[in-house]
């Protein structure tokens, strides 16, 4: 199997495995809910993937409302999905912060073809969550804003993180996107289970957007020389 068909299959088959939610908390699963995330994300792992290619993987937090949890792609929103990778979405052309940062610096490394040779992103939990506020709104929800959460998607993602490693991906580094929440619980999964032999925390691109956008072009500099350092 290619690299392209083993994500496609892990992603067909990937459903909530993990404890019982807290109250008010609801799973996104793009590839059970969307038709279209289903579609696309298979157009996409095709036109990128459709090879025996190792790759190095850097691990998100988990789908946002907004992102993957409509394209199936993770950090890859409609509006970049359309204009960055050439694949059309047949719904409404969202905007999300973390699509806009990974993709400038996607194209500072030469464009998602010269990219996606290289790297494979997912999540350190692989599927989403959201809540609704008081007002009936929902929004997204990290699977560390709760301590319930976390625990009941601490096997799922030890389970995911396995299955994933089997494409064909180099564990001597894994890159990981948040040097909080996200990075202390991956460092605590690979210190017992030892999936790779040593993790880079990057900050994450939505606080990079939302609070150093000024400073944004060093940190697509830093993201690059943690890449070329690790694909060397």
């Amino acid at each position: 199997m290619t690299f392209a068909q083993k994500v496609i299959r892990f992603n067909q088959n990937l459903h909530w495995t993990g404890g019982p939610l807290p109250p008010g908390i609801r799973v996104l699963n793009p590839f059970q809910e969307s038709p279209e995330a289903k579609r696309c994300s298979q157009e996409f792992y095709r036109k990128y993937y459709e090879d025996n290619q190792k790759r190095h993987i850097i691990l998100g937090i988990n789908p946002g409302r907004f992102g993957g949890g409509l394209t199936g792609i993770p950090f890859t929103d409609p509006k970049r999905l359309r204009t960055e990778c050439g694949i059309h979405y047949h719904g409404k052309d969202t905007h999300e912060t973390s699509s806009v940062f990974v993709y400038e610096a996607i194209n500072a490394f030469g464009g998602p073809q010269a990219f996606y040779k290289k790297f494979y992103i997912n999540s350190v939990c692989p599927l989403g969550f959201t809540a609704v506020d008081d007002k009936g709104r929902e929004k997204n929800y990290n699977y560390y804003d709760s301590k319930a959460l976390t625990e009941a998607a601490y096997q799922f993602s030890v389970e995911s993180l396995q299955k994933q490693i089997g494409f064909g991906i180099h564990t001597g580094v894994a890159f990981c996107f948040g040097t909080g929440k996200n990075e202390k619980f991956l460092r605590q999964l690979n210190d017992k289970y030892h999936f790779f032999d040593r993790i880079v925390a990057l900050e994450h691109p939505r606080y990079i957007m939302q609070y150093k956008t000024a400073s944004k072009e060093d940190y697509i500099d830093k993201y690059w020389e943690a890449f070329d350092e690790a694909s060397l």
